[in-house]
């Protein structure tokens, strides 16, 4: 298919599954409106920032680090709104996607490092980091998530400075959106940026509703998610190039656009 003959909506019709947190959902919901498709919201959790004193001496011996690693654009909007990330020692910042460099940079960071490989283990292979024994390294975050850098680091001898400045708190998928997701009336997305999340929904969601979701298109943004998919039951998956929205649905209309009864998983 030439580029001349791609729809100008190759998503026309479709549905995406967003598992974003609450309130979360506005650049997923811009990109599949680029392609046509329609959003379908289901948060597993929202973002509640922390702001205690606990939070800000954490935070304060984060920024003091040799480097700092954010792990999330939640992580950075939090600690922005607790420090100003300016005032920190630190000579560079990581962020482990391009999502969290864009805040990093919004916030008026400049030296900022992100892997071509948008999760914990593309942080974790970074060159700056192999060699850390003795180091300090700053790490903004949240529980949960991406606790695979903290222990890694300090086996390679690093002395990590955590610092969590956010927490998700678990709710109730929303009713409305169940009942959407029962009446699909389209074939539909579930895109997969987080395995926390995916995890946590599944649990959640009634067993009709998962089944739902099992028979949709999964767009994984990284290979060990497509695994956690492939684990619970999914199978048709997908994998992206990266958690960014434009990555998940560029992923979707590549598929769309498979002639069809050809297998694109």
């Amino acid at each position: 298919m030439t580029r001349s003959s791609i729809p100008a909506q190759p998503l026309a019709g479709w549905y995406v599954i967003s598992l974003r947190p609450s309130g979360d959902h506005a650049a997923l919901r811009r990109a599949a409106a680029a392609h046509g498709a329609k959003l379908l919201a289901l948060s597993p959790w929202r973002i509640e920032s922390l702001d205690d004193a606990t939070a800000r001496a954490a935070l304060d011996a984060a920024l003091a680090a040799d480097m700092v690693i954010a792990t999330s654009p939640a992580a950075v909007r939090a600690a922005t709104a607790l420090w100003s990330l300016e005032a920190g020692d630190a000579p560079s910042f990581i962020a482990v996607g391009e999502g969290t460099a864009t805040a990093l940079r919004n916030a008026g960071i400049t030296r900022v490092e992100a892997p071509s490989r948008m999760d914990s283990d593309g942080v974790l292979a970074l060159i700056v980091l192999q060699q850390v024994r003795g180091r300090d390294i700053g790490l903004i975050t949240a529980p949960g998530g991406r606790d695979r850098i903290e222990p890694v680091l300090r086996e390679r001898g690093a002395i990590v400075r955590r610092a969590d400045v956010y927490r998700r708190v678990p709710i109730a998928p929303s009713p409305r959106g169940v009942r959407a997701l029962l009446e699909l009336a389209g074939p539909a997305v579930v895109a997969v940026s987080s395995g926390e999340a995916f995890s946590l929904l599944l649990t959640a969601l009634p067993a009709n509703a998962v089944a739902v979701m099992r028979g949709c298109l999964t767009i994984a943004a990284s290979q060990r998610l497509a695994e956690l998919a492939h684990q619970h039951g999914f199978e048709r998956i997908v994998i992206a190039n990266s958690a960014l929205p434009g990555d998940l649905m560029d992923a979707a209309m590549k598929f769309a656009l498979l002639p069809s009864g050809v297998d694109g998983v």
